[in-house]
């Protein structure tokens, strides 16, 4: 291509071409061009390639085979070999007598083993012993190299969730962070934010987590609670530090935003009806999702919606951290109507309320007032939002909002505690969510996290330790502490009584019937688990449970 045609510049793993260069311009733009072409060259080596790119028909033939149950698993294998011989070998074997892909798998590369295990629990020495030691199990050394792999490298140790979870994930960071504060690992904590820092200044943002296939979106952006966590403990200087990376995640969920007319959306800015910017859950890509292919491709069969439009909307929800859930789906409940980039979700804006107060904040502490009354003022602005597009009075609920249709969406779930964690609600709306929580979701063992039994995981029966914690947390703000010490006890009684009986920490738990395991989603059962032993440590101190945690 002629330098006179196109500047080029990379941009989130993608060429985008920009305004052409004039012939008068070529003499003087020559340099400038080869720059970018270097840089190209330079930021390329930074974007890794998936296993769907590196092994196109291999990957396909593996994820629809029954080689593996999971499909996490072969994307999260090692090549024993660089891909282009194992791609050389398999288009010269494939077809051939006695090609068999298992054995071709196995023999090219080297299957992840699960988190724990080879670990063994003794229950005799009782829970709060048992997560001390989780915190070792859990942690990964910083990764050396990741050539072949489809993790992309982290400078620092950092704690895993557990189970298929082999890396690093975002949202469920801060809550194992709680934990991990309890346990004074404050060594460990600073470790992991400055790996999601690392994340940001590497990627523009933090990924659902380190893995190549993760690169097109994040997840609930928790990053500021991270910092003014550690800050609790380390002072203001935290702050300070860590404000770069701050501003540089504002901009990424922010991208594209003042350019928006009334009514639309790009990435994850949507400009509502009063022309207020708000933020949605979005995915880059339109693609099945490499570790969940089969299944994504599958629902996408009987789905109405075109495959990209379906595609986006199944990547959004998993940018949610709410994969899969009633909540993403229209009145029939069914995944494949989902329409999850339709909806202004209320727990994501109240964290982007929540960034916004914390850059202004750091800004106070800087001294540049200017710049922390614009974040004060937009954190405002979006507080009004909040309380005029997400509160349903005739429902007495914080409900998503579909900009679409200018509609709620009439689910109610979970997500409705976030403005009391953020004091965003009055005390007459923290009461009426109050009141709800105890008449419609709250179970034996905790709080349900939707009222719908459709079978997914986000949904009825199941309660989850992240959203415990945030309705019990945003129960005391309003000195609902009686109701929040309930669904504590609840819960951690929950926890204790399976880890008794079964020696392990869950993912997610059946709070409707205590008895039974939670279920539903597109994999086991996994155990381990991060998220989990930080929300029941951070509870079993704050309401001093005793030292065996009965």
């Amino acid at each position: 291509m002629s330098v006179s045609k196109f500047a080029l510049v990379v941009l989130n793993a993608k060429f985008i071409a920009v305004k052409p260069v004039s012939y008068p311009l070529m003499k003087n733009t020559f340099l400038l061009m080869m720059c970018l072409i270097l840089g190209i060259f330079a930021n390329a080596q930074k974007i890794q390639q998936t296993p769907r790119q590196l092994f196109p028909g291999l990957f396909e033939g593996v994820q629809s085979s029954e080689i593996f149950p999971d499909n996490k698993t072969f994307v999260d294998c090692t090549p024993k070999y660089a891909p282009n011989l194992i791609m050389k070998a398999y288009n010269e074997q494939l077809g051939k007598s006695g090609f068999d892909l298992k054995d071709f798998v196995l023999a090219n590369f080297t299957v992840p083993g699960g988190v724990t295990h080879a670990f063994t629990t003794n229950v005799e020495e009782g829970i709060r012993k048992h997560i001390d030691t989780l915190w070792q199990v859990l942690q990964r050394k910083p990764d050396a190299t990741t050539k072949l792999s489809s993790l992309a490298a982290l400078p620092n140790p950092y704690i895993v969730p557990g189970g298929r979870f082999r890396e690093i994930y975002y949202w469920d960071s801060y809550f194992t962070m709680l934990g991990l504060q309890e346990s004074r690992q404050f060594k460990v904590i600073n470790n992991m934010l400055d790996n999601f820092a690392y994340l940001i200044d590497t990627y523009g943002f933090i990924p659902n987590g380190n893995r190549a296939y993760y690169l097109t979106r994040s997840q609930p952006p928790f990053f500021s609670l991270m910092v003014n966590l550690l800050a609790k403990s380390e002072g203001d200087k935290v702050m300070i530090k860590y404000q770069p990376q701050l501003i540089k995640e504002y901009n990424y969920w922010m991208l594209g935003g003042r350019a928006l007319a009334v009514n639309k959306a790009t990435h994850r800015a949507v400009r509502m009806a009063d022309g207020t910017l708000l933020n949605r859950y979005w995915d880059e890509s339109e693609e099945p999702r490499e570790e969940s292919y089969i299944q994504d491709v599958t629902a996408a069969k009987s789905t109405k919606q075109p495959l990209p439009v379906f595609y986006h909307n199944i990547r959004a929800a998993a940018a949610s951290g709410w994969d899969f859930s009633s909540r993403w789906f229209d009145a029939s409940g069914k995944l494949q109507t989902i329409q999850t980039a339709n909806l202004v979700p209320v727990d994501l804006n109240c964290l982007m309320y929540n960034l916004e107060r914390t850059i202004a904040r750091t800004y106070q502490i800087k001294g540049n007032m200017a710049q922390y009354k614009l974040y004060t003022a937009k954190a405002e602005t979006r507080k009004k939002a909040i309380l005029k597009y997400f509160w349903d009075e005739k429902a007495g609920w914080f409900e998503d909002y579909n900009w679409t249709t200018q509609k709620f969406s009439a689910i109610p779930t979970l997500a409705a505690a976030f403005p009391l964690e953020f004091k965003i609600a009055t005390p007459a709306q923290a009461q009426k969510i109050a009141d709800g929580l105890k008449a419609n979701f709250l179970k034996p063992g905790g709080l349900v996290t939707t009222l719908n039994f459709s079978g997914q995981q986000w949904d009825a029966p199941n309660g989850w330790a992240p959203l415990q914690y945030m309705a019990i947390d945003g129960l005391e703000n309003y000195n609902h502490h009686e109701l929040a010490k309930d669904i504590a006890t609840r819960w951690m009684q929950l926890n204790i009584r399976v880890f008794k009986q079964t020696g392990k920490l869950l993912e997610k738990y059946n709070v409707v019937d205590t008895s039974l395991t939670a279920g539903g989603g597109e994999y086991p059962l996994q155990d381990g688990f991060g998220w989990t032993n930080g929300v029941l440590l951070k509870l079993m101190n704050k309401y001093q449970f005793d030292k065996q945690g009965e």
